[in-house]
């Protein structure tokens, strides 16, 4: 069963239904069920009783159900999941474009921009959408709206008119009319008692993830990466500051360690933001850095049997790939690392920041630069960087592909026409070119034969180096997976 299908009648009806009756978590967010006596949607683990199979209809997404006339479940908030895996996995146009939903680009851009970033006009890309998640871009673009307001509402101390603007709705009637409309309760009947304050551009939020989750080995190989200036990290925690679309902020996470499957997990965001309206931006890109919506049951399957991977899959379960929050700041820190340790790069992109970097308007503790723009860097020469010039020439003309807006990383473009173009930038190789894939763009099926550290961890398994790119045939669709378990062999947990 995937979650991309079309309407009802695309999903796979009797698999959705055993789905529903075994309440089974790995589908929240992959498919929702909606009850026509009761006119309410639902997750499919939703602890109510299971309706009769006659009585419900599958939809793709919460906007599709929303369009049909139904309103969100009060009791299993079918709003507060993971995203569909399958929209990393298959990264259709459907799936490129939620992920820029989620981030905002309809409110900032509306559809117009949306389809521009998708490579798609306006009318094809709502014909795919609506046909794809049974919404177009609008209806989607509200249903997410509506999620990060109610989250807001129940979670925050915001004055209702600052959790409208941080949701991206344009009025503070809209606002209203949606919610109501949604979930069938106001604003106020959404917080209870509890009554708003003024903003003050701090939100703590909690971010749902897919169990298992491995948190602790998320953070420690963001930990030992970490940018002084821009990053941070302590025991079960890290922070970073974030350029977002409105304004600059900081983010500080603390992960859930390790969280076995079928259980709840969430992780606590701490957002000190410039502007409130970048709220949605910010959640959608720290939950790319946390691979929130990954299915790692289904990475667990696929390596089950095999003698390499899937030992190292027993002993770390729900091991993430991290993404990142800039697609522009980890292709620079990848041109940094190539044929340099993670120190030396950490070391050298420190400098970058010291020399480049823009302040915080509000500096954090340790967390005082935003890391350095695609304009700034296109405009330097190699010799005002700290590395040798041809690498420093390579990361120039990479800029300048970024700031012309020739080149993007924001997982809008088709990912094959962001790796040629990549590659056809002089000094950009094939390993430089995957790992931005790997770690920007969310491409869940990478692999980097070449890399030292896989070497390593292969010789350290028993087995011989050369044969990496052989072994990493039979690991596909999930290469970036085992590329990170494979690395895992030399954390300092083992």
């Amino acid at each position: 069963m995937s979650a991309t299908g079309t309407h009802d009648e695309r999903l796979d009806r009797e698999s959705c239904y055993r789905a529903v009756k075994s309440r089974d978590r790995r589908f929240d967010g992959v498919f929702y069920t909606a009850v026509r006596t009761t006119g309410i949607y639902c997750r499919p683990s939703c602890p109510a009783r299971t309706p009769a199979f006659q009585n419900v209809t599958f939809h793709p997404s919460a906007a599709s159900a929303q369009a049909a006339g139904y309103r969100a479940c009060k009791r299993c908030l079918p709003d507060a999941t993971p995203g569909s895996p399958d929209w990393d996995v298959a990264a259709t146009a459907a799936g490129r474009a939620m992920r820029l939903i989620a981030d905002g680009v309809v409110d900032r851009e509306g559809v117009d921009g949306l389809a521009r970033r998708v490579g798609y006009t306006s009318r094809h890309l709502t014909r795919i959408l609506t046909a794809e998640l049974g919404a177009g871009p609008l209806a989607l673009a509200r249903a997410k709206r509506a999620q990060t307001a109610r989250v807001l509402i129940e979670t925050t101390e915001l004055t209702y008119a600052d959790v409208a603007f941080a949701s991206g709705f344009s009025s503070v009637r809209q606002f209203n009319d949606t919610i109501r409309e949604v979930y069938a309760a106001s604003p106020t009947d959404l917080r209870g008692r509890r009554g708003g304050r003024a903003g003050t551009g701090t939100v703590t939020m909690r971010l749902a993830v897919r169990t298992p989750y491995h948190g602790s080995a998320l953070l420690a190989f963001l930990a030992i990466r970490a940018v002084p200036g821009v990053e941070a990290a302590g025991e079960g925690w890290y922070a970073r500051t974030l350029a977002l679309p409105h304004g600059g902020g900081t983010v500080r996470l603390e992960v859930p360690d390790a969280v076995e499957p079928g259980q709840t997990a969430f992780a606590t965001a701490t957002f000190v933001l410039d502007d409130l309206r970048d709220t949605g931006a910010a959640t959608e890109r720290v939950r790319r850095m946390l691979d929130a919506d990954c299915d790692p049951v289904a990475v667990a399957a696929a390596f089950a049997g095999d003698p390499v991977v899937g030992p190292l899959v027993r002993a770390w379960p729900g091991l993430r790939v991290p993404g990142h929050v800039d697609g522009h700041e980890i292709a620079v820190r990848a041109v940094l690392g190539q044929q340099v340790s993670v120190a030396g790069a950490r070391t050298v992109a420190a400098r970058l920041v010291e020399q480049h970097g823009r302040l915080l308007a509000r500096p954090d503790g340790a967390l005082t630069h935003l890391f350095p723009d695609a304009d700034t860097l296109a405009g330097l020469s190699p010799e005002q960087l700290p590395m040798p010039r041809v690498r420093g020439r390579a990361l120039i003309a990479l800029c300048a592909a970024i700031a012309s807006g020739a080149l993007a990383l924001d997982r809008g473009p088709d990912r094959d026409d962001v790796r040629r173009a990549l590659l056809a930038i002089p000094g950009i190789g094939p390993w430089t070119a995957d790992y931005i894939a790997l770690r920007a763009l969310g491409h869940p099926d990478v692999f980097l034969p070449t890399d030292l550290g896989i070497r390593d961890a292969l010789a350290g398994l028993g087995r011989d180096p050369s044969t990496a790119a052989e072994l990493a045939r039979g690991w596909s669709p999930w290469r970036s997976y085992a590329q990170l378990y494979l690395w895992q062999t030399l954390s300092k947990e083992t």
